[in-house]
């Protein structure tokens, strides 16, 4: 038998007369409570429950320190000790009036208008000066609706997203766009297709090949609202459009809202922000580009961008101008004159006349410049370049010189390297690397680099599940592309990236990403992107706050 521990009762024992106080002051308390109001309506004794209650507290060990209550303030807020200062709420930007739905700010109409008209200079990137800076958001139009989804959108558009009719009145004959009741329809007709876009490109496609997977990346200069470039996406050619932001109001955004690529862009004084040897091939539908003035300078252009063995696809004036003179209302003499300046700057360029069909004309660049560097003692103009990086392409000015390709060893090789036809192209080693021509990436880091994205991506879909689903997203950043491997792993989604290569990156690998057969263009990230609002549905940036962090 265990016997009790002594402490624990003696501790027991001490503690019951405590508890016997206390409950006997609760009920006498209550009794005297109940006997008080009695006695206060009665006219009695009014202060006898109030003793008789401090007595018994006095027992319990608990003495009243006052019968009157007290209710003055004792303390004020001067009297309390100073708190160390707690960092301000983060105020959130306000909302933009209205009239700014639109506002594009290295692209603003008010302030291009400060700018020299010589060369389209003012229709160039011209962004905001500190002082100028909005601080607030961009609203979206009244009525704004979710677009629909690809492959709807290639057709149709909420008028209440791009509440701009101006098209379907100027270019109501040549049937780019139509307003049926809430909405645009896109018939897929431009000035030079008027039986449709894929009409049109069948007729391209009898002139060169389109189906062998050698043409995968193009660019269209002046590319209205884009048809060229959406209906090329069902044979698997990426199409970079662009536009300026001129008369013919939001062709860009119309182009952006069916889902397909697009830039606020013109041909003028600066070169275009792509890498050299980048396109297969180079559009113009009757794109008002003055090819033949300024000694060739927008072909010269042209020449840099495309790689070796690309083409230029020419249609409107001044080709068939036989037939066409007069609807174009142009004389003889003066169309004659732009295809003789067109078809010199080119043989200037060595590029070869490959046919000239109805209302197309398609041209050549060779595959190295072994017999170009020949020719320059027949052609002395365009000289070639000397010592500029050829994929220097952010406010760099344009010169009338040819861009060099790369040294070859044999009058039939391609200068760079040869590209792998699409769709191996996009896992294939890239000839620049191959080359080592791009510091610090080789083909082990080009491998790695596709494999992690592949994983990267899947781990995405699963902490996203919007991403994993079809059509969900359309148009997609990349803010930071690096080699392209996030758009790689995306490939066989229906969507397209724009890969952004900071002009801050160390090294400049957008050239890498356009022979992945991928697309893509430069960016200062301190400045605004020429696009409209409400351009994309799903924004990605790695690593981009590392190149910013000292800014």
């Amino acid at each position: 038998m265990a016997w009790p521990n002594p402490s624990y009762y003696l501790a027991s024992k001490a503690k019951r007369p405590n508890l016997y106080y206390l409950a006997t002051s609760v009920i006498l308390c209550s009794i005297f409570y109940i006997v008080g109001i009695w006695q206060h309506t009665r006219g009695g004794m009014a202060n006898l429950a109030e003793n008789e209650c401090t007595q018994l507290q006095n027992m319990s060990g608990v003495a009243a320190k006052s019968h009157t209550l007290d209710f003055d303030s004792h303390h004020s807020a001067i009297d309390l000790p100073i708190a160390p200062a707690s960092p301000a709420r983060v105020n959130h930007l306000p909302a933009c009036p209205m009239y700014l739905s639109e506002y594009t700010p290295c692209e603003d109409a008010q302030r291009s208008l400060k700018f020299d008209r010589v060369m389209l200079v003012y229709r160039e990137r011209h962004c905001p000066e500190p002082n100028e800076v909005l601080k607030c958001r961009v609203p979206a139009p009244n009525g704004y609706t979710t677009p629909f989804r690809w492959p709807e959108s290639r057709d149709s558009v909420w008028f209440s997203n791009v509440p701009h009719k101006e098209l379907t009145v100027e270019k109501a004959v040549q049937n780019w766009v139509r307003f049926e009741g809430k909405r645009f329809r896109f018939p897929g007709g431009g000035t030079m297709f008027p039986r449709g876009a894929d009409a049109y490109i069948d007729e391209i496609g009898k002139l060169i090949n389109l189906k062998d997977g050698s043409i995968r990346t193009a660019i269209d200069t002046g590319c209205g609202v884009a048809s060229w470039g959406a209906y090329l996406l069902s044979r698997n050619i990426l199409t970079v459009s662009f536009a300026p932001r001129d008369t013919h109001e939001a062709q860009v955004q119309f182009a952006l809202e069916r889902g397909v690529p697009a830039l606020i862009g013109v041909m003028a004084s600066i070169r275009l922000p792509y890498p050299s040897r980048a396109f297969d091939m180079a559009h113009c539908s009757r794109c008002l580009i003055p090819w033949g003035q300024y000694d060739g300078l927008y072909l010269i252009e042209i020449d840099r961008i495309l790689r070796p063995g690309g083409y230029w696809i020419l249609s409107g004036p001044p080709v068939n101008w036989k037939k066409h003179w007069k609807g174009w209302n142009r004389t003889t003499e003066d169309l004659n004159k732009e295809q003789s300046g067109i078809e010199a700057v080119a043989k200037s360029l060595c590029w070869k006349k490959l046919v000239e069909k109805d209302d197309l004309a398609v041209w050549q660049k060779p595959t190295n410049h072994a017999h170009c560097q020949i020719k320059r003692k027949v052609y002395k103009k365009p000289p070639f370049c000397q010592g500029k990086d050829p994929d220097q392409a952010w406010y760099t000015k344009l010169e009338n010189c040819l861009t060099p390709l790369p040294e070859v060893g044999h009058v039939k090789d391609i200068a760079g390297g040869m590209l792998t036809k699409w769709p191996e192209r996009l896992t294939s080693v890239p000839p620049r690397i191959l080359r080592g021509s791009v510091k610090g990436i080789t083909a082990k880091i080009f491998r790695e680099d596709t494999d992690k994205w592949k994983m990267r991506v899947t781990y995405y879909k699963g902490f996203d599940g919007n991403l994993a689903v079809p059509g969900r997203f359309r148009n997609i950043l990349d803010m930071n592309a690096y080699l392209g491997g996030f758009a790689a792993a995306l490939i066989n989604d229906p969507l397209w990236v724009m890969n952004m290569v900071p002009v801050e990156a160390e090294i400049n690998t957008l050239g890498i990403i356009y022979e992945r057969g991928l697309i893509g263009t430069y960016q200062n990230w301190c400045e605004a992107m020429s696009t409209y609002p409400r351009t994309y549905d799903f924004i990605h940036g790695d690593s981009v706050f590392t190149l910013y962090k000292d800014r």
